[in-house]
């Protein structure tokens, strides 16, 4: 019964942390995903604040229903 809670929470995170991640990827073309942008340093402000760390805490979530399924497996077996 736990392994489906968390199987349920690990597929909702999922979906939500790619969304998030792609949120990110504003329209700056292919160069700025190998580098090519030109801004040295730019702070995060208002919501893409927000969206970042929401993706900083949707990862740990993620990461952590993934080792607390293979933890629980291990341990029933």
């Amino acid at each position: 019964m736990l392994i489906k809670i968390l199987s349920i929470v690990e597929i909702v995170t999922a979906v939500l942390l790619t969304a998030t991640i792609l949120m990110q990827a504003k329209g700056a073309g292919l160069g700025a995903v190998f580098g090519g942008e030109g801004n040295v340093y730019r702070t995060k402000r208002g919501a893409e604040k927000v969206l970042f760390m929401t993706t900083i805490v949707l990862g740990v979530i993620f990461a952590g229903t993934a080792a607390a399924i293979l933890i629980i497996q291990t341990r029933s077996v």
